[in-house]
């Protein structure tokens, strides 16, 4: 094969074909990578040989490695085995379609129960195709190792990233996140053509994934970044995008994430919030290497403060808040700025013991006041604040505002590139500036837009709020944006990993929708999710079959017909059974519907009272009817006692404006109803429903346990889970 000569290997950077380049790594073969900035990701990879000849298309390239390599069997024993990896290799491109990934690891994980390997019992390009599209998809699929989920595809993941483990954590930590933060490859989308027949540059644009995004400076193995969240609240989704973004560049430069609590404001925070964002953290997968708190800094910061104060570089004011705000926005400096050393370091021991006269005091850099970038004109350093701290106490009577506190941790913690949103954007030079006074390595900044969604607060003081004034039952309410109430609302973390990755790292400032990342969650549960029935309670109507069963009698079918893993439920059949009053009204005499599960059934006589309202329908099985012939498909169930008593909770939002302007106050846009409860009676085998199960109530929607069955007075509690398509569920 060696003499088409030597080679050369080109691909999109955006769009790096894992698979081969791991194939020969592995197998020693050396192929020259070029890539092609100049081709689109829909460009096909290729190998170029000298005397002009060339392959292309991943598939193609694999099997040459393969024929090329010298490891045993790398490309089948014999004709049948090479026929299976080819089967294997034209398989693995399913586990870049989000909404097939999850049923991809199902049936993987169900072959592998009993095998080491793909095909027969050796190492192949089969497996190296496969591992590279699970590694492809990023923290997708990093979450799902955690989870348990499937655990003969994360046994025979991890065995074969310990086997060549090097090689592996190479090819991912270089060419991973060239696929769009780890985003699952698009299909390739139809081309936009435009008035004069070319691919307009837009089509060509939303064709790609996105593009890769580098840390700047960063080494592979030496990056270290930080999560630092305010122990003022529990996490939202907002928040978690950060934490997503970090764990991401941690994974592919082979670096460490740390989980820091910026607790310098003892008036907002509480053991509580930290205890439940190292919860909601570990909820979102996020892999840390080890927790720290900012107060573990206080004594340094301290001494830090007092060596700008004795260089000249900080000063202790006595200005009233409103007035400092006020020079410091025309630019005036204060009446304390040249104060003495001595003066300065006389003032900081009476903030220090909290004194009268200390309490009336901050410490302030003395960096530019006529500096167009105010963060710059001589920000606050340190305030007193005489309140008790969350984890140490009363030992201090003054705390660093976060501004002064986060370049110095940051740095004095090691952390080569801080994380932040794109609305500190004016106050990175005010932390390049304060590490530079304080003489302390510098940190570099690396920028991402902050997640904004429709009818969405993220203000932890204004979710306060709502928890304050009992207008939510707490923190995990499933009205609010926290990781815990869009769990408890139906969220699979799945989906939001999904939709957060989808973004990116870009710093476009974008208002999303909620209804993308609902439909991302329902093409995750309703593959696999269970199907119940339930008959809202409020006027229902019985409807007698007159030729049906003179007993009734019990079938044991699937809660999922796609789905064998869902189980199976019981369900019974009698001549008596209850339909909702919406279909009921729908029905017409004569008309022949079909009874879902059973077969069809024809309606002989509607029955109402004196005010028109329907009390009950009589009709005749005609199970020989043909369901495709009906216009109606109803939902019933049989009049037993035996049923379940139902609550369907469907909420909306907090508010009722898309995006709240500057300076407007959310009370004026408050949702006056938020939260809408109906009755209704389920099948028996919702009895058997756990805590956080997902399911669907046919012709209903998709619907979260969120209080399972404890006895028959009391109901269990289903939350409606948006689909991102229906207005409302409960219809």
């Amino acid at each position: 094969m060696e003499e088409q000569g030597s080679k050369q290997f080109s691909f999109p950077p955006d769009s790096p074909p894992l698979s081969v380049i791991a194939a020969a790594k592995i197998a020693g073969i050396d192929l020259p990578i070029q890539t092609s900035s100049s081709s689109s990701s829909s460009s096909s990879p290729t190998l170029s040989f000298s005397n002009g000849l060339k392959l292309h298309g991943t598939n193609v390239i694999l099997r040459y490695v393969g024929r090329l390599a010298t490891i045993r069997n790398f490309y089948g024993h014999d004709a049948f085995h090479a026929a299976q990896i080819d089967e294997w290799l034209e398989y693995a491109p399913i586990l870049s379609f989000g909404s097939e990934f999850e049923n991809a690891c199902g049936f993987l994980d169900t072959y592998l129960e009993k095998r080491t390997f793909l095909v027969s019992h050796y190492f192949s390009i089969a497996d190296i195709s496969i591992w590279s599209g699970l590694a492809g998809t990023g923290l997708r699929w990093e979450s799902m190792r955690k989870s348990n989920k499937y655990p003969n595809l994360v046994r025979w993941y991890n065995s074969v990233s310990a086997e060549y483990s090097d090689t592996l954590k190479q090819v991912t930590a270089f060419y991973v996140g060239k696929k769009g933060l780890g985003k699952p490859v698009a299909a390739k989308q139809k081309e936009q053509k435009s008035v004069n027949g070319d691919i307009s540059d837009k089509a060509k644009v939303a064709s790609r994934p996105s593009a890769e995004v580098d840390l700047p400076d960063a080494e592979i193995g030496k990056v270290r970044l930080r999560f630092a969240p305010e122990p003022s609240g529990y996490l939202h989704i907002g928040h978690s995008k950060a934490a997503l973004l970090n764990q991401y560049f941690a994974q592919r430069y082979q670096g460490e994430v740390i989980l820091r609590f910026d607790d310098t404001n003892p008036t907002k925070e509480s053991n509580e919030f930290v205890e439940n964002l190292i919860k909601d953290v570990e909820t979102l997968g996020i892999k840390y290497q080890k927790i720290t708190y900012t107060s573990d800094y206080f004594p340094k910061l301290m001494e830090m403060a007092e060596k700008l104060i004795q260089e000249g570089k900080a000063y202790v004011d006595d200005t009233p808040r409103e007035e400092m705000q006020k020079e410091r926005m025309d630019g005036i400096e204060s009446k304390c700025r040249n104060n003495s050393v001595e003066e300065n370091l006389k003032l900081w021991k009476e903030m220090i013991a909290g004194s009268e006269r200390g309490l009336r005091c901050c410490l302030r850099g003395k960096l530019d006041m006529q500096d167009p970038n105010k963060s710059l004109r001589d920000p606050v350093y340190y305030r007193c604040n005489p309140v008790s701290h969350h984890r140490i106490g009363s030992k201090y009577k003054i705390y660093p505002t976060y501004d002064f506190a986060c370049p110095f941790v940051d740095a004095e913690e090691g952390i080569t590139h801080a994380l932040r949103s794109s609305e500190y954007h004016d106050r990175n030079a005010q932390y390049y500036r304060i590490q530079e006074d304080m003489g302390m390595h510098k940190v570099l900044i690396y920028e991402f837009s902050r997640l904004n969604l429709v009818y969405t607060l993220l203000s932890k003081r204004k979710l306060l709020w709502f928890v304050q004034n009992g207008k939510v039952d707490g923190w995990d309410d499933p009205r609010f944006p926290t990781v815990q109430g869009i769990v408890r609302r139906g969220l699979k973390i799945e989906a939001l990993i999904q939709f957060i990755l989808e973004q990116g790292a870009s710093k476009n400032l974008n208002l999303m929708e909620w209804d993308k990342l609902w439909t991302i969650n329902k093409k995750i549960i309703d593959p696999v999710c269970p199907r119940h029935t339930a008959v809202i309670e409020e006027r229902r109507v019985l409807l007698t079959l007159t030729n049906g069963p003179n007993e009734p009698f019990v079938r044991i079918i699937p809660r999922h017909k796609k789905y064998d893993g869902a189980g199976e439920k019981a369900t019974t059949y009698t001549r008596r059974i209850w339909i909702d009053y919406a279909d009921a009204e729908c029905v017409s005499v004569d008309e022949e519907v079909t009874l879902m599960d059973w077969g069809n059934a024809i309606v002989k006589d509607i029955i109402k009272d004196q005010d028109g309202n329907i009390t009950q329908l009589v009709g005749i099985l005609h199970l020989e009817g043909s369901v495709k012939t009906t216009k109606l498909k109803l939902t019933w169930l049989a009049e037993t006692s035996e049923l379940v008593n139902l609550s369907l909770v469907e909420f909306d939002y907090l508010i009722t404006k898309k995006k709240l302007e500057e300076g407007e106050d959310f009370l004026d846009v408050l949702n006056p109803c938020t939260k809408r409860e109906i009755a209704a009676v389920g099948d028996s085998n919702m009895r058997n429903l756990k805590q956080g199960e997902i399911l669907q109530l046919e012709r209903k929607g998709y619907f979260r346990c969120d209080v399972p069955f404890v006895r028959a007075s009391k109901p269990v509690v289903l939350i409606a889970i948006p689909d991102g398509r229906q207005q409302s569920v409960l219809k």
